[in-house]
């Protein structure tokens, strides 16, 4: 298991005007909600029947369809813990500059570069957020 770097909204949004690529990696629900323009979505985990959460078994074989191994990527979920989870599984498969992005898509909103919608509009609700952000 690798460490995973962590960068701020505000690094991300940097990074990605110079280059790196913004693979999400919320569900398809979530990215149809409201999404960073360029955005790739993979989704890391889907909604079971039950409730539960499971892991995309095709998670990397779809990355791996788009992304090079030596791409720049700026990970990002909702709010950072599966995110940080794709990015150990990226970094454990090769690839070389992953980064996740810390507060994930809410942060995004929550620093308005998200548009000029409400923020109510473009979030996910997330258990580990205050209702308010």
């Amino acid at each position: 298991m690798k460490n995973v770097e962590t960068v701020d909204v505000y690094t991300a949004k940097g990074l990605l005007t110079v280059g790196h690529r913004y693979l999400d990696v919320r569900t398809s629900e979530e990215f149809s909600k409201s999404h960073f323009e360029d955005a790739l979505n993979f989704p890391y985990m889907f909604k079971t029947d039950e409730g539960g959460r499971i892991v995309n078994p095709d998670f990397l074989p779809q990355v791996a369809s788009i992304c090079k191994k030596d791409d720049h990527l700026i990970v990002a979920c909702n709010s950072g813990g599966r995110a940080s989870r794709a990015c150990v599984e990226l970094l454990n498969e090769g690839y070389q500059h992953v980064a996740n992005m810390g507060g994930g898509y809410s942060a995004w909103v929550d620093a308005g570069f998200a548009g000029d919608k409400p923020p109510g509009d473009l979030k996910v609700a997330c258990k580990f957020r205050p209702k308010d952000n």
